[in-house]
């Protein structure tokens, strides 16, 4: 029988290798266990058809992995840690529209045939994960109905985060904001505490330094958070949740439609 079209011979399991996989114990053919949502979500049979193309990266805090305009070479599905993607202006000025996590994926035009990506793609919270040549992906893709319909719908997911949340930096005061930031962080990296600084958080809200500080300084006098340099502890998520605006309950929304079983 004629193998598919961009699919090998040595991506197609033999007969002896098709005992089930179990979502907790995969991993890509160095040996690397897989945390990544999407990929212990897809069929043994789409997994097996990735594995092979898999490559295990640490992703450090500052990693680009896409600049504007600059040609799409990897997806990255991360295992821990953070991706914020963050639109650039002419004057150099940065603001953060959404953000990638374990449950989801880096490079979303991917998923959809695109080449290029007009945002930048930076790693916020360090961790670890996986890339895939884009290539690769596209042939796997042609194959694995489950992994192209995941994809799909994180990719328009988080196209309703971006969305949301330019609205809430033009809509709303920096505390929410402040409060909805750190609650988005928290979920997608699973720690009380997070390595940011004030200079990063007014990068990343699209405002000054000072602003960042006023806000935090009144949660933290009301022992919602605990911040020292370079740190944010958050000591009551229940009050921060409710110094939260309305986006950070629509972005989880948003989230629970990706619907990954």
């Amino acid at each position: 029988m004629a193998m598919a079209a961009g699919i090998s011979a040595r991506d197609v399991p033999s007969k002896k290798n098709l005992a089930p996989l179990h979502a907790g114990e995969r991993t890509n053919a160095e040996g690397k266990q897989v945390c990544n949502q999407i990929l212990l979500s897809i069929p043994d049979d789409e997994f097996r058809l990735l594995r092979p193309h898999l490559k295990f990266v640490d992703m450090p805090h500052h990693l680009s992995l896409y600049e504007p305009n600059e040609k799409i070479e990897f997806a990255y599905f991360p295992n821990s840690g953070m991706i914020s993607l963050v639109v650039v202006m002419e004057n150099g000025r940065t603001v953060e529209v959404g953000v990638a996590g374990k449950e989801g994926f880096s490079g979303a035009g991917a998923a959809v045939g695109l080449t290029r990506s007009t945002v930048r793609e930076v790693v916020q919270i360090a961790g670890d994960g996986f890339r895939i040549g884009t290539s690769n992906l596209q042939s796997v893709l042609r194959e694995a109905a489950k992994l192209q319909s995941v994809m799909s719908r994180c990719a328009v997911i988080l196209g309703m985060q971006v969305a949301q949340t330019a609205a809430c930096n033009r809509m709303h005061t920096v505390e929410q904001r402040l409060a909805r930031w750190l609650l988005v962080t928290q979920d997608r990296v699973d720690a009380g505490t997070l390595p940011i600084t004030h200079d990063f958080l007014a990068t990343m809200l699209g405002t000054d330094r000072p602003s960042v500080s006023l806000a935090a300084s009144g949660m933290q006098a009301d022992g919602i958070l605990q911040y020292s340099r370079g740190s944010v502890k958050v000591l009551n998520r229940k009050k921060l949740e409710e110094r939260a605006c309305e986006c950070y309950g629509s972005i989880q929304q948003f989230n629970g439609e990706l619907n990954l079983r």
